[in-house]
């Protein structure tokens, strides 16, 4: 799974890290203290991918989605399932592939998408 950079602002850090890590099977690149109730995490995936994750109560958490690039969708989303993911539209065909999302603990749509 490929994600070039997304940002998502957050309401629970720690099950948000959770999430990206036990689930879609990122890793924790750097956190940073931002002051009270303020915080960034940073999260790796496949190559040079980025995910930062922001905690601030002035913003509304959410992202509409965030697009990832997947080798094999249906093997993707069968492992997702098995990891706890909440699926909200299975693989269907689009004009360059395969499309699916899934959901995150926050609402943020995440496309999954297998180019051919």
């Amino acid at each position: 799974m490929r994600v070039k950079y997304a940002t998502i602002i957050v309401k629970d850090m720690d099950k948000s890290i959770n999430f990206y890590t036990e689930v879609m099977g990122f890793e924790v690149d750097s956190k940073y203290d931002l002051g009270p109730a303020r915080e960034i995490t940073l999260l790796k995936g496949e190559g040079d991918t980025m995910v930062e994750l922001i905690k601030n109560p002035e913003d509304k958490p959410g992202l509409f989605s965030i697009g990832m690039d997947v080798e094999d969708l249906n093997t993707t989303i069968e492992q997702l399932k098995s990891n706890g993911a909440k699926v909200i539209m299975e693989p269907v065909p689009i004009t360059v592939g395969f499309l699916a999302f899934i959901e995150d603990p926050n609402q943020v749509r995440i496309a999954l998408i297998q180019h051919n």
